[in-house]
Parts: structure tokens; C-alpha cells; sequence
């Protein structure tokens, strides 16, 4: 097995055999949860579920998507249709998080943080929020969707980049390995545009669940063994910055260098989103 296949495994049956079941109230699903848990990955090998498919397309375009400052769904309707049971009327998505980073508050949190890097690579201050307190839950009226990850934390050590993601609440099955290659993605392009190397990449989750109708496929794969290679990721050059110009060339410039090193099990059959 990879060496994230080994951690996601251990994830999984720690908390599908170990840990509390209860309903939840907003998708009247038992669910089995963990509270808090920190997961250490060196990113040098892609942190690359190979235990079931993941669609290598789905998290590729999302991550380009949100680079290009929009939350508007139709690029990332050409690759998929998960987000479309949270878009409003007008065919958006307001708690993007590439909006969110980089213009919902008024400024490019984004561009700040590579200009800072960049400028001043030894701070500890480097931290892109995306919880908004005025609008998301607490005292605020509910909506679709709010985002799972409130703040991340990006630092150089010793010319090498980590990230620091801080995540509310994660659907372990579904979610998860989406998530990880998504960041692990996101580390490697501005590892790429700040001419450093990768690190860590470390998840805190303070709220982890596998939902009842995940039940049978959680059970599936914690029985899988699979004998796989460590994936490399190998991006374009000057990622970040084609980004707004060659977007749908790009996906499928990283999709194939990934596609050429994966070979996953099967499918877990069909997860539904718990709603």
C-alpha cells in the first residue's frame, strides 16, 4: 500500500470500530465519530487514495476552478455535477474557497501570502482565513453550504514548504481522500511558484464521521490490501501562473501525469452525499 492508503486505512477503523455513534439531526443519519485528529503527510509522494478510485479529474478541476477567483459553477460543470445541490439561484457558490481567498473579504489572501513568502520566507504569520463570522452558522441564518475548512497556515522551513489545514468537520469516506490530494495539490502549486521544495502537510480535523449509508462500503474497505506504488506528481510549468489564461489544458495536463501512475482498486460502489 501507499503510505497515505496506510494512514486512510488505520482512519477508518479506528473510527468505524472504536469510537461513538449517533444520530445526527440535520441528515438523520447514525454516524460514527471522532472528535480531533491530526494526520501527518510528507506531500514529496502524492497523497493518493489507491484502496477505491477516486476520480482524478473531480478534485484536478475543482482546485483549478477556484484559482480562477470564481464562483460561478459553470467551468467546473464541465467535470462535474457534486457541488450542484448547494449552488444558489444564480448558479454560484459563495463559500468557495478560491473566492473566499481571494476577493470575498476585499483583498487577494492569496496573492498577499506568495508576495510574503516570497519577501519574507521565516514568518510564522502566513495564515488564509475562510470563515466568514458575520454569515457562517453561529447566530447567522442557515444556508447550503458553509466552509469546512476554516483557516489554513503556510510556512518555509529550511527552503521547504508545509501546510497547516484546519478542517471542522470531515465525511471521512466521501470527503476526505478528495481533500487530501485537493491541498496536497494546491501545496504543490505554490511550492512550484515560490521555487521551494515540499514538507509536510498536516490535517487537523476536529470533527471526524462516517455516515450510515457508508457503512457497508467502510466495512469493504478496510479488508483491502493493494500493492501500490508511492504516486509522484510532476506539474506543468508555470501552473499558478496559466492558471486564468489555459485552465481546461492544465487539468488534463496534471490528470494525465497522474493517470500514468494510477492503478486503484475498484470503486466502493456509489456514495451518496448525506444531505
Amino acid at each position: 500500500m501507499t503510505d497515505f492508503d496506510k494512514i486512510y486505512k488505520n482512519i477508518v477503523s479506528d473510527i468505524f470500530n472504536n469510537w461513538i455513534e449517533e444520530l445526527n439531526e440535520r441528515t438523520w443519519y447514525k454516524t460514527k465519530i471522532k472528535t480531533w485528529i491530526h494526520m501527518d503527510l510528507r506531500v514529496e509522494n502524492f497523497p493518493l487514495l489507491t484502496l477505491r478510485k477516486i476520480p482524478l479529474k473531480l478534485f484536478t478541476a475543482e482546485q483549478i476552478w477556484y484559482a480562477r477567483w470564481e464562483y460561478k459553477l459553470d467551468f467546473f460543470q464541465k467535470f462535474s455535477k457534486i457541488w450542484d445541490d448547494f449552488k444558489e439561484d444564480d448558479n454560484t457558490v459563495e463559500s468557495w474557497y478560491w473566492y473566499r481567498w481571494r476577493n470575498f473579504f476585499k483583498r487577494d489572501q492569496l496573492d498577499s501570502l506568495i508576495k510574503m513568502l516570497q519577501n519574507e520566507p521565516s514568518s510564522r504569520q502566513w495564515v488564509v482565513i475562510t470563515w466568514d463570522p458575520n454569515t457562517d452558522w453561529l447566530a447567522s441564518p442557515k444556508k447550503k453550504n458553509s466552509p469546512c475548512v476554516p483557516m489554513w497556515v503556510a510556512n518555509i522551513v529550511n527552503w521547504e514548504l508545509n501546510f497547516h489545514v484546519v478542517f471542522r468537520s470531515s465525511d471521512v469516506m466521501l470527503g476526505l481522500p478528495h481533500d487530501v490530494a485537493w491541498f496536497a495539490l494546491l501545496q504543490h502549486i505554490i511550492a512550484q511558484k515560490l521555487w521551494v521544495k515540499l514538507w509536510w502537510l498536516h490535517f487537523t480535523i476536529s470533527h471526524w464521521h462516517i455516515y450510515e449509508n457508508h457503512y457497508t462500503q467502510a466495512k469493504e474497505l478496510i479488508s483491502r490490501e493493494h500493492k501500490h506504488k508511492n504516486v509522484k506528481l510532476k506539474l506543468p510549468k508555470n501552473t499558478f501562473d496559466r492558471i486564468n489564461s489555459n485552465w481546461e489544458e492544465i487539468v488534463l495536463e496534471i490528470f494525465e501525469n497522474l493517470k500514468l501512475q494510477y492503478e486503484p482498486l475498484a470503486s466502493l460502489w456509489k456514495m451518496q452525499i448525506a444531505l
